[in-house]
C-alpha cells in the first residue's frame, strides 16, 4: 500500500513537471502568435518577414500553400494538442487526488469575473471578457488604421492619374480590399467557440456553452466588414461600367463569382440569427446556419487555400470535433425511462457506462427521429454521474413544437412509449474530473428561474453524493432560490433526487430551498393537481450506453487525432504538389489553377481527418463493447414520484410573491465566500449581475450565469 502511494505521488509530480513544460511552449507560442497578429498589417511583415520565411520552408513538397500551412496552422494544432496532454494530466491528478483542495488564486479569477457590464447589446461582460474584448478592439482599430495608412500613402492624384481612373475610385477599392482582410481576422477566431470538445477552451476556463456568445460577437463583426467589403466593389464596378467583373472567375488569383456566392450564404445565415427568429423560428435558424459549407467551401475558391490558411487553425479543429460528434450521433442510445410530470416537464433517463465521468451543468444534445430526424436540442444534464453511475438524465421542459410533442407522445397512453430511438452527444461542460468550482466557496447561493433550476438539480446531487461518501471534504452551505410561474411547477423540486430505489439521505447536507410561485397566492387544489408517473422502456437490440466518444481517455485520443490527421494531410499534399502539381508547374504554385488546388486539398483534409477519427472512434467502440452494459428495465410500471421527507422539511414555499433578491443576497453575503449562480431568464440574470457587481455588496458574491437563449 504504501509503494502504491509513493509510485503515485512520483507520477503526480512528473505529471506537474510536464504541465508546467508545456505551459512554457504554449505561452511562448501563444505570444508569437500574437506577435504575428500584430504584425500582419505593417509592411515589415509582408516585405521581409514573409519572403524570409517562404525561402527557408518553400520545397518542392510543400510550394508556396504548404509553406502557408506550416506557417499559420502547423503551430496552433501544436497547441491544442499539447492541451490535450495538459488536461488528461490534470484529470489524472484530480481523479486519484481526494485531499481538500481548491485553486489558490481563486480569489484573483472570482474577483475577474465580477460583472463589468450587466445591460446592452452584449448582455452581461465579466471584467475578462470586457478585457480579451478592449484588446480585440484595439488589434481591430490597429489593423484597419495600418493597412489603409500603408495603401493610401501610395494613392495620390499623380498615381490616380497614371492608372487612368478617379482618386476616389482607387481609395474606394483600397478600402473594400482592407475590410475583406480585416473581416478574415474575425473569421480567423470565428469557429473556436462551437468547438465542443476543444482543449484550447479548457486552457483558459472556458466552455462550449458559455463560449457561444463569443461565436455571435465574431460572426456579426465579420459579417459587417465582408458586406462592406462586397459593397465597395459592387459600387465601384458600377461606377466603373465593369459589371462582368461579378461573374467572372480566374484560374489563378481571386475568383469574384466564388466570393459574392460565399457573401450571399453569409448573408441569408447572417439574417436568420436574430433572438426573434431563434426563439419563434428555430428551424429557420437552424437549417439555414448549414450554409457555413457553402460559405467556407466558396470562401477558399475566392480567395484561394493557401490564403485561408490564415483561417484554417480554428476551422480544422471545428471539423474534427464536428467530425467526433457525427460518429457518435448515430448510435442509437438506450432510453431507461421518463418521469412526465404535471408541468408539462419530462425527465429522461438514459442508460451510460459507468465509466463515463462527467460534471455537474453539463449539457447533451439530444435528437429523436420520430419528432424530428434533423433537429439535435441541448439540454442541461441533471444527472451526478457519481451518484447515477448507470444512468444520465435529463429534463425536458414543454417551450416550442419539438418539445411539446415529446410531451404529447409520453403523456398518451399509446404502445409507442414502449420504445423511443434517441441519438445523443455529448455530455460537453467543465472537465469531466477536474475538482468543480462551486467546492471552493464557503456558501452557494443559486438563484433560478423556471426550467433554470435544471443546472442546479446536478450540483446538489452530486453535493449529496460527496456528503453521503466524504465524511472529511468541507461541503459550502447551500440556498436554491427557485421561481415558478404556477403552483404546479412546483413538482420540478421533485427531480432533486433522481428515480432510484437507493435512498438518498440530504440531511448531511447544509441545504434549504426557497420556493416562490409568483401568480398563485395559494397551493392547487388536489383535484387541479396530476400524479407524476414513470414510464419504463423496453429495451432495442441495437441501443448502446451513453459513452465518451473517444472513450475514458479521451483527451489524449483526441490529442492523437488531431496530430495523426495533420500529418497524414502533410503527407497527402507533400505527394500531391512534388508528384502532380510540380511537374505541371515548376514554379510551384504560380500557374497552377487555384480552384482545382483549393478543391483538392479540401478534399484531402476531409479525408485526413476522416480517417484519424474514425480509426479513434472504432478503436475505442471496441473497448467500451467489452465492459457490461448497464442493465434496463423490461417492461413498463407506474410508479408515484413523491418528494422524500427530508427534502420536503428543507423547502420553504411562498405563494404570489417574488423573491427580494438583494436582501437574500445581502444577507447571504455577510462574513461569507459565496458563490453566486444564476440561470433562468435574461432579466432574472441581469438583475442578480447588477446586485454582485454593485459597490460595497460585491466582495464577497462571486457570481456566475448559466445562459440557453444564446
Amino acid at each position: 500500500m504504501g509503494s502504491s502511494v509513493a509510485n503515485q505521488s512520483v507520477f503526480e509530480k512528473r505529471a506537474t513537471l510536464i504541465q508546467q513544460a508545456i505551459k512554457l511552449v504554449i505561452l511562448v507560442i501563444s505570444l508569437g502568435y500574437s506577435l504575428v497578429w500584430i504584425m500582419m498589417p505593417t509592411s515589415l511583415f509582408f516585405q521581409n518577414w514573409l519572403p524570409h520565411i517562404y525561402l527557408h520552408l518553400n520545397s518542392t513538397y510543400l510550394g508556396h500553400t504548404g509553406s502557408l500551412i506550416v506557417i499559420y496552422t502547423f503551430l496552433i494544432l501544436l497547441v491544442a494538442t499539447l492541451g490535450c496532454i495538459y488536461v488528461h494530466l490534470e484529470n489524472y491528478k484530480n481523479n486519484n487526488n481526494n485531499n481538500n483542495h481548491f485553486d489558490d488564486q481563486r480569489e484573483y479569477k472570482t474577483s475577474w469575473s465580477r460583472p463589468a457590464l450587466v445591460k446592452g447589446p452584449l448582455g452581461i461582460v465579466s471584467w475578462t471578457e470586457l478585457s480579451f474584448l478592449s484588446m480585440f478592439a484595439a488589434l481591430f482599430i490597429w489593423s484597419l488604421f495600418s493597412y489603409l495608412h500603408n495603401a493610401f500613402q501610395f494613392i495620390t492624384p499623380q498615381y490616380a492619374a497614371e492608372m487612368g481612373v478617379k482618386l476616389w475610385e482607387v481609395k474606394l477599392e483600397a478600402t473594400g480590399l482592407r475590410f475583406g482582410i480585416i473581416g478574415n481576422i474575425f473569421l480567423s477566431f470565428l469557429f473556436y467557440p462551437v468547438c465542443r470538445g476543444s482543449s484550447i477552451l479548457r486552457l483558459v476556463g472556458l466552455t462550449s456553452e458559455g463560449s457561444i456568445k463569443y461565436h455571435i460577437w465574431l460572426g456579426h463583426t465579420a459579417m459587417l466588414l465582408f458586406t462592406a467589403h462586397g459593397l465597395c466593389y459592387v459600387i465601384l464596378w458600377v461606377s466603373t461600367h465593369q459589371i462582368a467583373e461579378m461573374v467572372t472567375w480566374n484560374k489563378v488569383g481571386i475568383s469574384n463569382l466564388a466570393g459574392e456566392i460565399a457573401l450571399a450564404a453569409g448573408l441569408v445565415m447572417w439574417s436568420t440569427t436574430s433572438s426573434r427568429i431563434r426563439r419563434k423560428a428555430f428551424e429557420l435558424f437552424f437549417y439555414t446556419h448549414y450554409l457555413y459549407i457553402v460559405f467556407v467551401v466558396f470562401f477558399v475558391f475566392h480567395v484561394g487555400f493557401g490564403y485561408f490558411c490564415v483561417m484554417l487553425p480554428g476551422f480544422y479543429l471545428f471539423l474534427v470535433d464536428r467530425f467526433l460528434r457525427f460518429l457518435q450521433s448515430q448510435q442509437r442510445i438506450g432510453l431507461v425511462s421518463a418521469r412526465v410530470l404535471p408541468c408539462q416537464t419530462v425527465e429522461l433517463n438514459f442508460s451510460k457506462t459507468p465509466c463515463l465521468r462527467y460534471n455537474p451543468t453539463s449539457s447533451v444534445f439530444v435528437n429523436m427521429p420520430g419528432i424530428s430526424k434533423l433537429q439535435w436540442h441541448p439540454f442541461t444534464v441533471t444527472s451526478s454521474s457519481k451518484m447515477d453511475c448507470e444512468t444520465l438524465s435529463v429534463v425536458v421542459k414543454s417551450a416550442g413544437s419539438w418539445s411539446q410533442r415529446l410531451y404529447q407522445n409520453l403523456s398518451s397512453p399509446l404502445p409507442k412509449q414502449h420504445r423511443l430511438e434517441v441519438g445523443l452527444e455529448g455530455p460537453y461542460g467543465p472537465d469531466a474530473v477536474s475538482t468543480p468550482r462551486f467546492l471552493g466557496h464557503e456558501r452557494l447561493v443559486m438563484v433560478s428561474g423556471g426550467s433554470g433550476i435544471t443546472p442546479f438539480i446536478s450540483i446538489i446531487r452530486e453535493l449529496i453524493h460527496i456528503a453521503a461518501t466524504s465524511s472529511t471534504r468541507r461541503l459550502p452551505k447551500l440556498l436554491l432560490v427557485a421561481a415558478f410561474k404556477n403552483s404546479v411547477d412546483l413538482t420540478m423540486l421533485d427531480l432533486v433526487l433522481p428515480l432510484s430505489g437507493t435512498p438518498h439521505d440530504i440531511s448531511r447536507l447544509d441545504l434549504r430551498i426557497e420556493a416562490y410561485v409568483t401568480r398563485d397566492k395559494e397551493p392547487a387544489k388536489e383535484e387541479e393537481q396530476k400524479s407524476v408517473h414513470t414510464i419504463w422502456f423496453k429495451p432495442g437490440p441495437a441501443d448502446k450506453p451513453v459513452s465518451a466518444v473517444l472513450g475514458p481517455n479521451s483527451w489524449l485520443y483526441l490529442g492523437a487525432v488531431i496530430s495523426s490527421s495533420f500529418i497524414i494531410f502533410l503527407l497527402i499534399i507533400g505527394i500531391l504538389t512534388r508528384y502532380y502539381i510540380y511537374p505541371i508547374d515548376p514554379a510551384i504554385n504560380e500557374k497552377y489553377n487555384n480552384s482545382s488546388e483549393s478543391a483538392m486539398y479540401m478534399l484531402f483534409l476531409c479525408v485526413s481527418i476522416a480517417m484519424a477519427a474514425t480509426a479513434g472512434f472504432v478503436w475505442n467502440k471496441k473497448q467500451i463493447q467489452n465492459t457490461n452494459t448497464p442493465s434496463v428495465h423490461n417492461g413498463e410500471r407506474e410508479l408515484e414520484s413523491l418528494p422524500h421527507q427530508s427534502l420536503a422539511q428543507v423547502t420553504t414555499t411562498h405563494y404570489g410573491e417574488r423573491p427580494n433578491l438583494k436582501n437574500i443576497l445581502m444577507m447571504e453575503c455577510k462574513g461569507a465566500d459565496v458563490g453566486v449562480f444564476v440561470s433562468g431568464p435574461r432579466a432574472l440574470r441581469q438583475e442578480v449581475a447588477k446586485i454582485c457587481s454593485s459597490s460595497g455588496v460585491s466582495d464577497n458574491l462571486h457570481f456566475e450565469s448559466f445562459s440557453f437563449t444564446w
